[in-house]
């Protein structure tokens, strides 16, 4: 709520490394103003917010704007109202609604061209790819980078899973279907808004069970080098359904997929035919993907969900389930409680290096080091905190920078803040759990704009902290009760690959 007095954001940023990420935040004004912490005025895109697919909330707008955050820091970012021409950027609409008449909301602020009958495919684009969806249903068909002149089909479409009509059949613990998916039909063709904008453009698909967001950041970095993708689902007017996401490559998968376990490493799946269809799907926490010799495609997740790659080139994700009886394996009733559901998840193409080959029959596989810092992004994004209205007396906001230097790529950090007490009372210690990432190498990574490299394991924590000096190191094991080494003056330490490590650390 913006009035006459400036209002104060502080913004969170959970990762070991410094980011560049959009911001969006919600105000009653489409006359904003955004100053960084010394007062400078910042270019932002200006946005309606939408209750409905034609329908915009009224005296309520959003307004994103891309910083840059320090490692494991908090930034802060003043709003007032007031209007800079320059540097506030309205974004521009376009709604098909496919001969739906449907009339929609419109507000003199934001560009809106209303296509009635319309169904000719679009494109979006930022500095590193083209993306084109079909005008029918409002999902990617295909994709270009942008050093390429070729496209890679990447098409998308929903299916409904039903289940057996005897026997046993599914339930929460079993997946029991009545063949393979049948295709998802609405009764009327989904309503689309595309948005445009400096910082991000947008394509909303409004189906009648799930509502289809697909984003591009026109951003330098992590965030402009994927399709950020995130499905709404209400399936409560269902009954033994489960509804589904397939994406089609051209990718030569040749049987095989690749999903982590527990987001700490990477196993192939192999699809075999002898095995009923349910045999085939698998976990999928963090992150799946199929490759061939030159193309890898993953999908990252942001919650736990099924996976198969059920066709050479696919990848499959369940998105919801509603079954109305009990499977017998312990839980006594269906599922039946279902929500509208948010999934989001983050669409990865990426480029093997001239010469590299493909390392066949390998127990493990590894995500490229973009990957891991895309999932980190998807997983873990900026916290935004507003600041209350009264603020105390000649109390000030500053932005926060903890570490003098940021933590290696690909380096993960785990816990930090568990104190130790001695005599009933806080000691300096602190146990720093470390996570080294396996990451491959044969991807190509360039003109990524990460803001921190890597260093080949090693990481010196005497001059990680701001202000804060490491007295000593101890290695101990993962529940820190036992020890490992004597503790030691010196503080550099070494990683291998996949490796965790706990150590107790003295500040002062």
């Amino acid at each position: 709520q913006l009035d006459s007095s400036p209002r104060f954001v502080v913004l969170f940023n959970p990762l070991e490394q410094e980011r560049l990420s959009v911001v969006s935040l919600l105000v009653n004004s489409p006359r904003v103003r955004v100053l960084s912490e010394e007062g400078q005025p910042l270019a932002v895109q200006i946005s309606a917010h939408w209750r409905s697919a034609t329908d915009m909330v009224p005296d309520v707008y959003q307004v994103s704007v891309p910083i840059r955050l320090p490692a494991l820091g908090l930034g802060v970012l003043q709003l007032q109202l007031g209007l800079d021409g320059h540097r506030t950027l309205p974004s521009s609409v376009r709604v098909y609604l496919h001969g739906q008449q449907l009339s929609v909301s419109r507000h003199d602020a934001f560009p809106l061209h209303v296509i009635d009958s319309g169904s000719s495919d679009f494109a979006l684009s930022n500095r590193y790819m083209q993306v084109w969806f079909s005008g029918l249903t409002g999902l990617p068909k295909s994709i270009r980078r942008v050093d390429e002149e070729q496209d890679q089909q990447m098409n998308m479409e929903f299916l409904i899973y039903g289940t057996r009509t005897s026997k046993d059949k599914s339930g929460a613990y079993l997946f029991l279907p009545d063949g393979e998916a049948k295709p998802y039909s609405p009764k009327d063709p989904p309503v689309l808004r595309v948005t445009e904008g400096p910082f991000y453009s947008e394509v909303v698909a409004y189906y009648e069970h799930v509502h289809q967001v697909v984003r591009l950041y026109n951003l330098p970095g992590v965030e402009g080098l994927s399709l950020d993708v995130s499905s709404l689902v209400d399936i409560r007017d269902y009954v033994n359904k489960e509804l589904a996401l397939r994406i089609h490559t051209d990718i030569d998968s040749q049987g095989t997929f690749f999903t982590d376990l527990n987001g700490f490493q990477v196993q192939p799946r192999r699809y075999l035919k002898k095995l009923p269809l349910q045999a085939n799907f698998y976990p999928m926490p963090v992150m799946a993907y199929i490759q061939d010799a030159q193309k890898r495609l993953t999908l990252h997740t942001a919650q736990a969900l099924g996976v198969s790659s059920l066709r050479d080139g696919q990848l499959e994700v369940i998105l919801d389930r509603r079954l109305m009886q009990d499977d017998n394996r312990g839980l006594g009733q269906g599922l039946k409680d279902n929500k509208r559901t948010r999934n989001c998840f983050r669409l990865l193409l990426e480029r093997r290096t001239v010469g590299s080959e493909v390392q066949e029959g390998r127990s493990t596989s590894y995500p490229s080091l973009l990957s891991h810092m895309t999932s980190m992004y998807l997983n873990t994004p900026v916290l935004a905190l507003p600041v209350a209205k009264r603020q105390l007396p000649g109390s000030s906001l500053h932005s926060f920078h903890p570490l003098a230097s940021a933590l290696p790529c690909d380096f993960h950090l785990l816990n930090l803040p568990l104190d130790f007490w001695e005599d009933n009372l806080p000691s300096a210690d602190t146990a720093f759990i470390l996570h080294r990432k396996g990451f491959d190498c044969s991807l190509e990574a360039k003109n990524l704009g990460f803001n921190c490299t890597t260093s080949q394991g090693k990481v010196a924590l005497g001059s990680l902290f701001h202000g804060l000096d490491v007295g000593f190191l101890q290695p101990t094991s993962l529940t820190l009760l036992y020890p490992l080494a004597s503790p030691s003056n010196s503080t550099d330490i070494y990683l291998e690959p996949m490796e965790i490590a706990t150590f107790r650390l003295r500040l002062g």
